[in-house]
């Protein structure tokens, strides 16, 4: 990987749902870093205090829509922005995403058919509507453009009370596998890879146990944050700028013969 001043991503446009926030907002730091030209979504409206801070941070090359991945006119009108606003897309990363936890027998349906709207139509919907503008603009790049699905190491191994979470991280991972076959094999210009967190310290994840303190499994969420870096070889939970910098590597030409590839960034705990 490049030093961060080499600027890799000069000239490329990059577009990240999820972007405000943990992995996602870390993707955007990276990337603006090395040059290219980011387009944030999130649910926040566009004139929020969050949106607007995060702006005024990231500089005039960030820019800033407010979409649900669950819509499908919300993709549309991404799409739409992005190519009236910078004419091309290299880099897709379809990163937001929900966690459901708790045990099959109690979980709703409309809780699972959230979890799947967000985790699993939100990727497709991106994958779907961007293709195009990723197929033009990834013609003159070495490697292609590059889709980057966020998925999970509960997306290759099962765990106590997250199968929902399982499933939708599941799928993620062999979607990606079947649209970069799909790619190839019709000679489009793009590249997708699955990315494969382990334990991030994230606003997603500090939500997840918050709900096991107030579901009575620990008096405190550093409790579990100390328990999870117990059981990670590596002894930590990872930075969000830990899985921007193999966000980095996938979206770059250094790995210009990756798709269909899962990138696993766990600090050894599914090497156990």
């Amino acid at each position: 990987m490049s030093d961060l001043g080499s600027k890799r991503l000069q000239g490329r446009v990059a577009f990240i749902s999820g972007g405000l926030r943990g992995i996602g907002l870390a993707c955007a730091e990276r990337f603006l870093a090395e040059g290219a030209e980011v387009v944030l979504s999130d649910l926040d409206a566009a004139d929020s205090e969050v949106a607007s801070t995060t702006l005024a941070r990231l500089g005039q090359a960030a820019s800033y829509i407010s979409a649900n991945v669950a819509k499908e006119e919300d993709w549309e009108r991404a799409v739409a922005t992005v190519k009236e606003r910078h004419g091309a897309a290299h880099v897709l990363i379809n990163n937001a995403g929900i966690d459901l936890t708790g045990a099959v027998e109690t979980l709703s349906l409309e809780g699972w058919r959230r979890i799947m709207s967000i985790n699993v139509d939100g990727v497709f919907l991106g994958t779907k509507h961007f293709v195009p503008l990723l197929a033009a603009s990834g013609a003159d790049v070495k490697g292609g453009a590059s889709i980057i699905n966020v998925s999970s190491i509960m997306g290759l191994v099962g765990y106590n009370e997250v199968s929902a979470y399982n499933a939708s991280k599941g799928a993620v991972r062999l979607f990606t596998k079947g649209i970069a076959i799909e790619f190839a094999q019709k000679k489009m210009p793009i590249r997708a890879n699955s990315l494969h967190p382990g334990f991030v310290l994230t606003p997603l994840l500090n939500a997840g146990f918050q709900r096991w303190v107030d579901a009575g499994f620990a008096e405190k969420p550093q409790d579990l944050v100390d328990t999870m870096a117990a059981t990670t070889p590596i002894g930590r939970l990872a930075d969000p700028s830990e899985l921007a910098s193999a966000a980095f590597f996938l979206a770059s030409s250094d790995s210009s013969y990756m798709t269909g590839a899962e990138l696993v960034i766990d600090g050894g705990w599914t090497a156990q």
